[in-house]
């Protein structure tokens, strides 16, 4: 029986007159990629600040690991690994300083190289934070979530801008973090990578899930309906051509 980390029961986040979480409630699964998806406003990313102990919410009930949010925060936030923004970085220092600095506020020792071997930047480790592309930057910040061997990580859009490439490489390091035990939360926008990376996920829409199995389930469902495609599938699209043509695994993108 697989085992619930994260529970969700009838969660409820208020600004006033505005309710941005209406009383949503699901679990994830140990060891699963679990999406949220849904157009921008939705709650997402609201729903997962309260579970990552970032904002308040208004009633409702999270547990983590058998960790009850109202009871013991902190104790949740020593098993999760949260996604920084770029915001979060230091510009002007390498990538080795960044990690041992943020092993330091952790206080959690951390071999640097070996987690730059993880994302497969050990060649940029003494390169600062703002010379690394785009793809490199996102690999990086997964980086960071690692630091103290979370049980948990919680992305938040993480191949937003990024090159095809890149952001299948990014698929490629997502997917082995979980194949090594650990959980992941992703929110996206794009339905292509909801679909290859998630085991099941969860549309949300005013503050309220409207759906939740997993992207086959979905897909059935939605053919079950009579739904037909205008257009004819093809065994590739533009985006493999564009890889096959441009694309190596791990270019320096």
């Amino acid at each position: 029986m697989e085992k619930v980390i994260i529970s969700v029961k009838n969660l409820v986040k208020r600004y006033g007159d505005f309710t941005a979480v209406n009383g949503i409630s699901f679990d994830v699964n140990e060891g699963e990629i679990f999406g949220l998806l849904g157009p921008n406003g939705a709650g997402k990313s609201t729903t997962l600040e309260i579970i990552e102990t970032l904002r308040d919410k208004t009633s409702g009930e999270v547990i983590v690991d058998g960790i009850n949010l109202d009871q013991h925060p902190n104790a949740i936030k020593k098993i999760i690994g949260v996604q920084l923004q770029t915001s979060g970085y230091y510009p002007g220092l390498k990538l080795i300083e960044l990690l041992n600095l943020f092993s330091g506020l952790y206080n959690q020792p951390v071999d640097a190289m070996k987690l730059l071997d993880t994302v497969n930047l050990r060649d940029k480790a003494n390169a600062k934070y703002k010379e690394l592309s785009g793809g490199q930057k996102q690999r990086f910040s997964i980086a960071t979530t690692l630091i103290n061997q979370p049980k948990i990580i919680f992305l938040d859009e993480p191949t937003t801008g990024l090159d095809p490439q890149a952001r299948r490489n990014l698929w490629d390091l997502i997917i082995d973090i979980r194949k090594k035990g650990t959980t992941v939360i992703i929110t996206t926008h794009y339905m292509d990578e909801a679909e290859i990376l998630c085991d099941r996920v969860a549309i949300i829409d005013s503050g309220k899930i409207i759906s939740l199995a997993s992207p086959d389930r979905l897909i059935d469902d939605l053919v079950a309906t009579g739904f037909e495609r205008p257009k004819e599938v093809k065994k590739a699209n533009l985006e493999d051509v564009f890889i096959y043509l441009t694309g190596k695994e791990w270019r320096d993108e």
